[in-house]
């Protein structure tokens, strides 16, 4: 029998749909994945505080597949897994379409001004008509930047709102800029927005001379990692008005803390890392994919999203 630790909050899912020859053991709490580990072949160690993961990891010396539910693993210790001849599966494309949905919510209340018009409800205020600061995505031009699962899925909804996408993608293509391209035509873009994965190449990618490019009423979108953006350069662009404003899932750190001038910088709207989190349907998509890898590993299969070691994806 192969051993897999597996979260028991995904038990009700797994349990009775695991093939033949997987043996499970639940945990529950951090304390309880790391206590399994050391007799994990298979290891499904997804917490939101990385300490208790990372260690199971360092600990599961018979490992030989690890999963996880998020699409980035760039929190993870490729290099060692690599060493290790461990196989690595991602949940690439299993949240893209809950992640595409927020960050179109996100920019059509960015467009709209709702969160003013939520405060105003808190201090149960009518505002006053005001037509200022208002856009509309329709007819608006958008630079998608990464396009795997998340930006097509950002790509297709917001041609349901009419507006213009362009995708940058590392291979280029047809209708899409390659990274050759994009920075010279950045300051054709209204919207900005990240959806690449996390890696040593896109590190610091939106710095202070790709935010001086970009339109002056321009808002710069990210779902992706916040290492991409030059956190201090973007407070800097934000503060002296050269920039329309951004919508950050990610920060750096998170989280944030009450006294960060992230908070207080105009035009920034902070959505605290909620882009990703599970729904039921990708709790579902994520126990099948798992469950379909399970009986790929069994049989010496390629297993479906095996990230590559090297890249990072």
């Amino acid at each position: 029998m192969t051993i897999a630790v597996l979260p028991a909050i995904a038990r009700s899912l797994l349990e009775g749909q695991l093939p033949d020859g997987i043996e499970p053991l639940w945990w529950e709490t951090g304390e309880q994945m790391v206590k399994l580990a050391p007799q994990a072949e298979i290891g499904w160690f997804d917490m939101f505080d990385k300490a208790a993961p990372l260690e199971s990891i360092r600990l599961a010396t018979k490992l030989k597949w690890l999963n996880t539910f998020f699409a980035g693993v760039d929190w993870l210790p490729l290099a060692d897994l690599r060493e290790r001849g461990v196989m690595l599966t991602n949940g690439s494309g299993i949240n893209a379409n809950s992640v595409a949905e927020f960050a179109l919510m996100a920019m059509l209340a960015f467009a709209r001004g709702h969160a003013d018009i939520v405060r105003a409800a808190d201090r149960h205020e009518w505002l006053a008509p005001s037509v200022e600061g208002k856009r509309e995505l329709a007819g608006s031009k958008v630079l998608i930047m990464g396009y795997g699962e998340i930006g097509q899925a950002v790509g297709r909804m917001l041609s349901g709102f009419r507006a213009e996408v362009v995708p940058m993608r590392r291979s280029g293509g047809e209708g899409a800029l390659g990274p050759a391209e994009w920075r010279e035509r950045i300051g054709e873009f209204d919207w900005v927005v990240l959806a690449m994965p996390g890696t040593p190449e896109t590190r610091g990618m939106i710095d202070a001379d790709v935010l001086s490019a970009m339109k002056k009423d321009a808002v710069l979108v990210n779902v992706a990692r916040a290492d991409i953006v030059d956190q201090d350069a973007l407070m800097v662009a934000l503060l002296g008005n050269q920039l329309g404003g951004a919508i950050l899932d990610l920060t750096d750190p998170e989280p944030l803390p009450p006294e960060h001038p992230l908070w207080d910088t105009p035009n920034c709207h902070i959505t605290m890392h909620m882009a990703g989190l599970p729904t039921q349907a990708s709790r579902k998509l994520a126990a099948q994919r798992f469950i379909d890898n399970c009986g790929h590993f069994l049989r010496g299969e390629d297993m479906i999203s095996q990230v590559d070691l090297t890249l990072g994806y």
